[in-house]
């Protein structure tokens, strides 16, 4: 009885699983070298970010989709912001400004998902989400790079939804090659 109850305490939850494996996938794409070569991503701390956020986004925006999904989507997001934190301490940042800080990106992430979610809405005119990409991946609203990029975002967030749920929730994603979606 002991035995089962010890292993039962340290049985891993399937939605942190899948969570942890779906943040590590978005993370995989948002390192992608063609965004960077092709699509034109700051390569800079905030540009990786700016692209995490994105794929992370993305891959919450199917989840959100699907009942029962939304502990798999808080998994993935504890997930992202769990790495943000660890990296801030091994970038040298101190205790006292790690919270501040985790707590800065998650309030710009927020941020970004309202921004993202009123610009891919059914009735939302096509620039909404070029402006935001602009704004936010670029600093610019008027980036050149951002047309393409709000392609992109367009043709992978399609990709996503094609994608059988179950699979996504049990935390396998498929990113297409860059080629296929722009």
């Amino acid at each position: 009885m002991f035995k089962s109850l010890f292993s039962a305490f340290f049985k891993k939850s399937p939605s942190l699983e899948a969570g942890r494996a779906l943040y590590a996938a978005a993370v995989d794409q948002a390192r992608s070298a063609p965004l960077y070569e092709q699509l034109g991503a700051e390569d800079t701390v905030e540009g990786r970010f700016e692209q995490v956020a994105l794929h992370v986004y993305l891959v919450m925006r199917r989840l959100k989709t699907e009942p029962g999904a939304r502990e798999v989507s808080q998994c993935m997001f504890d997930a992202m912001f769990q790495n943000m934190d660890d990296s801030l301490r091994e970038m040298g940042v101190g205790d006292d400004a790690v919270g501040k800080k985790v707590r800065k990106m998650a309030e710009s992430f927020h941020g970004r998902i309202a921004a993202y979610e009123d610009a891919l809405a059914p009735d939302a005119p096509d620039d909404d989400l070029v402006r935001a990409l602009g704004r936010n991946l670029f600093e610019n609203e008027e980036a050149p790079a951002a047309p393409k990029f709000a392609k992109y975002v367009r043709s992978l967030d399609a990709a996503l939804h094609a994608q059988p749920h179950a699979r996504i929730a049990g935390g396998i994603v498929l990113f297409p090659p860059l080629e296929e979606l722009i």
